[in-house]
């Protein structure tokens, strides 16, 4: 069988105990069988042989290239994936990722029936190599352009962490010229190469917690972050309580009125476009400071129209 084979074969066993954990062999031998013919839909060539000797191999192979564990569970009677992989963030990505792309080479064909937003390039190419020197702690230098300045500068740079944010991927480290944590679109950087010199981590800098307050790419203000009262009509209050604005999100009230959250987190810029970008169906009640920036974007925009 193909490596594609063998790939698919993989992301289907985890799909699928996912969708149903403690399936036993027979289960997962069916739900192989049933998919596989789909997947001939696209390549005719595949084959995927389904045995108790392959779902054990295939267990170790998972194991190490997705870094998830299966096991069985013998008071269950079935298979299911343990509880710190299920719920790593980046094997749910994963996931949706393979929806996204089976979905897609189904629709080769479908055309008329299928519209994907026209996006221009994220700079994920750059992913892999970052990556690399991220883990290997390894400095790295790259051309970068600001949207607001057309100039090409040279960047030096301690790499740290990724982010992603509405559709686009931001670097993270610092910036050896001035040693200042900096954030970079890797749909900007251009030239990157990784230099053979190494650097320390700092041990007063973390990652998750310096990102545990901000909304968006915008780093801290300089303050305490603030809890911001966002009070949203019913409809929209849908939309938010299935897509939460900010993990610190807590919903204060939930009636036929109103949806009121909580969100602590520093009022950056980011976040005041967010909330602009709701119109009519927000108001904010806190802080005061935040209520007058709204009010005061909210009035510059009904002046645009000179009325």
């Amino acid at each position: 069988m193909s490596k594609k084979g063998y790939l698919y074969r993989y992301l289907l066993l985890i799909k699928k105990l996912k969708m149903n954990p403690y399936s036993s062999f027979e289960e997962l031998q069916r739900y192989i069988d049933q998919q596989c013919t789909y997947l001939l839909l696209q390549d005719d060539r595949l084959s995927m042989g389904f045995s108790k000797r392959t779902l054990q191999r295939d267990i170790r192979e998972i194991r190490m290239l997705f870094g998830l564990d299966i096991a069985y569970s013998h008071a269950q009677r079935g298979y299911h994936i343990c509880e710190s992989s299920a719920e790593n963030r980046n094997f749910q990505r994963m996931m949706e990722a393979f929806d996204v792309f089976n979905s897609l080479n189904l629709a080769q064909d479908l055309a008329p029936y299928l519209h994907l937003e026209q996006r221009s390039a994220q700079g994920t190419e750059h992913l892999y190599s970052l990556l690399h020197a991220i883990k290997n702690r390894r400095c790295i230098t790259f051309d970068y352009r600001k949207f607001w300045d057309e100039t090409l500068s040279q960047r030096h740079l301690e790499p740290y962490a990724l982010k992603e944010f509405k559709s686009r991927w931001y670097l993270l480290g610092k910036d050896i010229r001035d040693g200042r944590i900096k954030r970079f679109g890797l749909d900007r950087l251009t030239r990157l190469k990784i230099s053979e010199n190494r650097f320390v981590y700092p041990e007063d800098y973390n990652v998750q917690q310096s990102q545990r307050y901000c909304f968006g790419i915008m780093g801290a203000t300089g303050d305490q972050p603030q809890e911001v009262v966002l009070s949203f009509v019913p409809f929209q209050g849908n939309y938010i309580k299935t897509l939460p604005l900010h993990p610190s999100q807590e919903i204060l009230v939930d009636t036929s009125d109103e949806l009121r959250i909580k969100l602590t987190v520093y009022p950056t810029q980011d976040l005041l476009m967010e909330l602009l970008s709701y119109g009519p169906r927000l108001k904010v009640l806190a802080p005061e400071e935040l209520v007058a920036q709204v009010k005061q974007a909210h009035q510059e925009a009904f002046n645009r129209y000179g009325i």
